[in-house]
């Protein structure tokens, strides 16, 4: 554990020395069209998935791949880390994510998110901040951009209960777009509310598309029940991967909620 301890210092020193690095070196892209920010956040997002599989032995496999369609799309995505929201960018053409309205604040940062055009969220505003989302997702998503949404709305700890909210229902009867659930088992590598960064293989594996055009109760429905199913083979799997890595010992939990 005091190697873990030790590199999981040296990266997180690392991946903030190299976030500054990277908001220095994208300042033409204020002059230039949005690609060029998104071109940019993209390499950052590799990189970082380099820098991690180098320093704390993280190695990362994205499967199904091909299963992701061209052109407009919803991306429905199981969220337990920080990790998926830089690491899903480069797998795609023109991707906007959904966050919350308090990073649009940060200095550069909040700046780059407007330039990208993401979507920010007033989570005090209820009911009609939704639908003002929902209208915002549509247009994104219609003009040919491929919409990343965490259904659960925030970060869950890797054994905490599910919980999807119905507002995901509103931007897919919305949006008219196939949407693809993501499953992941990121929670035991970049625990939330964590300094460590353990080994083993992050997966992140791209299930089935569902179809535009599903009553919103049966979407949310099939997306929960993919997403929790797939995700749980990839944490099992990926506790005994850690397992056999600490000598027999089970691996970090991430059971806090």
């Amino acid at each position: 554990m005091v190697a873990i301890f030790l590199r999981s210092l040296v990266y997180n020193v690392l991946f903030y020395v190299w976030l500054v690095l990277w908001i220095l070196a994208a300042l033409p892209t204020f002059l230039m069209p949005r690609r060029g920010i998104l071109t940019v956040a993209k390499y950052w997002a590799r990189s970082n998935i380099w820098l991690q599989r180098v320093i704390c032995g993280t190695k990362v496999e994205f499967r199904g791949v091909e299963k992701i369609p061209a052109g407009p799309l919803i991306v429905a995505a199981k969220h337990q880390s920080m990790w998926e929201t830089f690491a899903l960018l480069p797998l795609f053409d023109q991707p906007v994510y959904m966050l919350k309205r308090e990073l649009l604040r940060i200095p550069f940062f909040g700046w780059y998110l407007r330039k990208a055009e993401m979507i920010a969220i007033n989570r005090t505003a209820g009911g009609k901040a939704l639908i003002e989302v929902a209208r915002r997702a549509r247009d994104v998503v219609r003009g040919g951009r491929q919409l990343i949404i965490f259904p659960e709305g925030t970060r869950r700890a890797v054994d905490a209960p599910p919980s999807y909210k119905a507002g995901v229902g509103l931007i897919y009867a919305g949006a008219d777009a196939p949407c693809v659930p993501v499953a992941l088992n990121s929670g035991l590598f970049w625990p939330r509310r964590s300094f460590l960064r353990y080994p083993g293989t992050l997966v992140v594996e791209f299930l089935d598309p569902l179809p535009p055009g599903l009553p919103r109760d049966e979407f949310v429905a099939r997306v929960s029940a993919a997403i929790e199913q797939a995700s749980h083979r990839l944490i099992e799997a990926g506790r005994a991967e850690q397992a056999q890595l600490f000598g027999g010992v089970p691996g970090p939990s991430s059971a806090k909620v």
